[in-house]
């Protein structure tokens, strides 16, 4: 077995959607980023990366890379799978935990288990997502930004 942390974090700024786990939050902000900027994506691709022993997220995926300028962080989770399926790497369980003080992404859950699921080509049960606030305090709690952290297990 082997084990992956991710973490990612990105700003709220005015004139972007605001986009976790391929899902389109309605929000007066989104994240700000080279890509759709999908902070939980974006910790769950680390975790994964991780636990296969490649690297991090922009060795993969550069900032500085037109092609991937506002695309969705779905594709680059595709891009992952095919890793994780050349080193024939399953995924065991994933656990993400999204750290946003607003708006509230309770009822949003399950559409972003199902589009990891979808792309990782595993069952929903195996992904786990939780939300919470940064009560007021730091740059989250200012709704300045968001973050995600993942953990996430594969079998060789």
């Amino acid at each position: 077995m082997r084990i992956g942390f991710g973490y990612d974090v990105h700003p709220l700024i005015l004139g972007r959607k605001l986009i976790l786990g391929g899902e389109v939050i309605p929000y007066q902000k989104g994240l700000d980023g080279h890509s759709d900027a999908d902070v939980l994506i974006h910790s769950l691709i680390d975790a994964l990366l991780g636990a296969a022993g490649e690297g991090d997220i922009g060795q993969h995926f550069s900032d500085n890379d037109e092609q991937y300028k506002d695309i969705s962080s779905l594709k680059l989770l595709e891009n992952i799978y095919e890793i994780l399926k050349r080193k024939k790497l399953t995924i065991n369980n994933i656990d993400v935990s999204v750290v946003l003080e607003e708006p509230r992404i309770a009822p949003f859950i399950m559409s972003m288990k199902n589009n990891i699921a979808q792309v990782l080509k595993i069952s929903s049960e195996k992904v786990n997502i939780k939300a919470t606030t940064n009560e007021k305090m730091g740059f989250i709690g200012r709704r300045e930004g968001a973050a995600s952290y993942c953990v996430v297990s594969l079998n060789e």
